[in-house]
């Protein structure tokens, strides 16, 4: 009990380090619905999406890499400078190329010139960041992973409300004067991404000690063996992000619409697409938290029945997040996405809060090739699934709309999940309680489809279904529940 009590300390830690600072990005969503038409906020949307796509490129494996070699190789100075001045090499290479290749790298990307600088300089920040940040997982420092990471967006956010609310107003008062200088109309998207280049500058001037204090010794024959296991990682993050965000993109080329009609099709999709970040946030957090566990207890006594209740805690947590958001969507709505431009697209957030759960159990599934060095499975499985993303939604994007992307999101982390059990169950057989599973997960599925497709999101009759379930887990699981709160 006392290793779950470490897991779930640890896990709660980088939940704050991860939840609370994307909680605080989730209130971003009202400011960005409020300035920016669903056009505009579709604009935003495709630039994230290469943002996200470009990020696992730039860091290809070598966070997990990174993991994988610094828990088990003696010499653990000499694993972090191989890391370190692989990125340092490749970040380089990639601002080069930008810069050089800027103009016709934004057209085949669909981002307007105008942005790509910021495009190019934030990603470099962001990479130089990624072993830092590993670093100090490793090293179980999550009170200083989490110190910074809620710096980054608090620091973030802070000139997000400077630059779209108070910067228009004080230019407003002061028009011939400085601020009035500072301002520029139909600015917002470049307001943002200033922004988050402020912050990412920040993030890597706090982590600079890492660099500063390098030892210029690169281990060839390591980072050889660290890009095998690294690389197929990567494979594996671009196919998630396919599966993620792909969909956005897709949407803005193959709707049947104008090029500024299919942009609002896009802004209104992925402003309802965030009600799942609830899910998404508490399965980041259970990662970032239980990934250290995977390797450092791998030769403990018994370590896959430690995994195996692991996934349990995680299906009876996710299930009650399930349920919870999926009754609380018409009011979360009001406080998240208040422009009711976007609502029409509501319809989709319980399809795409069950896909992020799947993607959830998958994470938590996917120990046995992260364990026993079999990368390549996991690429495999993630290619697999954004096969059925990209080929889902080309095929049904035009007769469905976005309804098709949320089904596709779900078919392709549904079928991860289902593959990542198939496989490991033969390589590396884990005892996971199938029953326990299927029921939490069943009956929350169950309770969530009546209370927003069947009774059209009654807030009383959800309120009761949710009470129902709470009352149940508490009756089935509450031996378990008062051993780890009372700990």
């Amino acid at each position: 009990m006392r290793l779950f009590q470490k897991l779930f300390k640890q896990t709660f830690i980088y939940g704050l380090a991860t939840v609370l600072p994307r909680m605080l990005s989730f209130l971003l969503v009202p400011l960005y619905t409020g300035v920016m038409p669903p056009g505009g906020y579709g604009e935003l949307t495709l630039i994230f999406t290469a943002f996200a796509i470009f990020n696992v490129i730039l860091a290809y494996g070598m966070e997990t890499a990174f993991f994988r070699f610094y828990s088990r190789e003696e010499n653990k100075e000499t694993v972090l400078s191989t890391a370190l001045i692989s990125l340092i090499c490749s970040t380089l290479a990639f601002f080069l190329v930008g810069a050089l290749l800027r103009t016709p790298l934004a057209a085949l990307m669909n981002i307007d010139t105008s942005y790509f600088w910021y495009f190019i300089i934030i990603l470099s920040l962001d990479a130089l960041v990624i072993v830092p940040f590993a670093r100090l997982r490793a090293m179980e420092k999550p009170g200083v992973y989490a110190f910074i990471k809620i710096a980054n967006v608090v620091t973030n956010i802070s000139f997000n409300l400077f630059f779209l609310l108070a910067l228009p107003k004080l230019a407003e008062q002061d028009a011939e004067g400085i601020w009035g200088r500072l301002y520029i109309s139909d600015f917002q998207i470049s307001y943002i991404l200033i922004a988050n280049l402020i912050a990412s500058a920040i993030t890597l001037l706090i982590l600079s000690g890492n660099y500063l204090q390098l030892r210029w010794d690169l281990d060839r024959a390591l980072l050889r063996r660290m890009l095998r296991y690294g690389l197929p990682v990567m494979v594996a993050g671009i196919a998630f992000t396919i599966n993620e965000v792909f969909d956005k993109y897709l949407l803005s080329e193959l709707l049947p619409l104008s090029e500024e009609s299919a942009k609002a099709e896009v802004g209104k999709y992925a402003a309802c697409y965030k009600l799942a970040m609830f899910m998404t946030l508490f399965a980041t957090a259970f990662r970032l938290g239980i990934e250290p566990f995977f390797f450092s207890h791998a030769s403990s006594d018994n370590p896959k029945r430690a995994y195996a209740q692991i996934t349990n805690y995680f299906v009876v947590l996710g299930s009650v997040i399930l349920l919870a958001v999926v009754v609380f969507a018409d009011v979360l709505k009001f406080l998240f996405v208040r422009n009711e431009a976007y609502w029409e697209a509501m319809e989709v957030v319980p399809i795409v809060l069950l896909a992020s759960f799947f993607l959830g159990i998958y994470h938590n599934l996917s120990v046995w090739y992260k364990i026993t060095d079999r990368t390549r499975y996991g690429a495999a499985i993630s290619i697999v699934g954004a096969v059925l993303t990209i080929t889902i939604n080309v095929l049904f994007i035009p007769l469905y709309g976005y309804y098709a992307s949320a089904w596709a999101t779900l078919a392709a982390y549904g079928s991860m999940m289902v593959l990542s059990y198939w496989f490991g169950r033969k390589h590396y057989p884990i005892p996971y309680n199938m029953r326990k599973i299927g029921f939490y997960l069943g009956v929350s599925l169950l309770f969530s489809t009546l209370s927003f497709y069947v009774f059209n999101s009654n807030l009383y009759i959800g309120l009761l279904l949710l009470f129902v379930f709470l009352a149940l887990l508490y009756r089935l699981e509450k031996d378990l529940l008062f051993k780890l709160i009372g700990r």
